[in-house]
C-alpha cells in the first residue's frame, strides 16, 4: 500500500509562487513561505517554485549552514523523522524580504551562542 505524502503547497499558494528564475535579478527578493522539520534545527524558505516540473524549489536553506540553493518538493513531502514526524509549512510565516530574514537568523544565531 503506498502512503500518501502531505502536500505542503496548495494551489492556491502555487498561483502566487513567483516561477523559477524569474527573481534572478531582484536584489532583495521576496520570500514567500518557511517549511521547517520540527525534530531539527532545519528550516526551508521558498523564493520561486518551477511550475513546470512542479517540484523544484529556490530558496535559503537553514541547516548546518545557511545558504541559497534549490530543494525538492517531493523530498519534502516524502521526508520523516524517526519519530514519523515530516516537515511542515509554517503557517504563521508572514512573507519578508531576504534580507530582513537573513538579518533575523543572523539574530537568532547570536541569541543561541550566549
Amino acid at each position: 500500500m503506498e502512503m500518501q505524502s502531505t502536500r505542503l503547497l496548495t494551489p492556491e499558494i502555487i498561483d502566487q509562487l513567483p516561477e523559477l528564475y524569474s527573481q534572478e535579478k531582484v536584489t532583495d527578493p521576496l520570500v514567500h513561505i518557511k517549511f521547517f522539520a520540527p525534530e531539527s534545527s532545519w528550516s526551508w524558505y521558498v523564493i520561486e517554485y518551477d511550475k513546470e516540473d512542479e517540484d523544484t524549489l529556490f530558496g535559503l536553506v537553514n541547516g548546518f549552514e545557511e545558504e541559497l540553493g534549490y530543494f525538492s518538493l517531493s523530498e519534502l513531502e516524502e521526508y520523516r523523522s524517526p519519530l514519523g514526524l515530516g516537515v511542515e509549512r509554517d503557517l504563521s510565516f508572514v512573507p519578508t524580504r531576504l534580507s530582513d530574514l537573513r538579518r533575523q537568523l543572523s539574530q537568532l544565531r547570536k541569541n543561541a551562542n550566549t
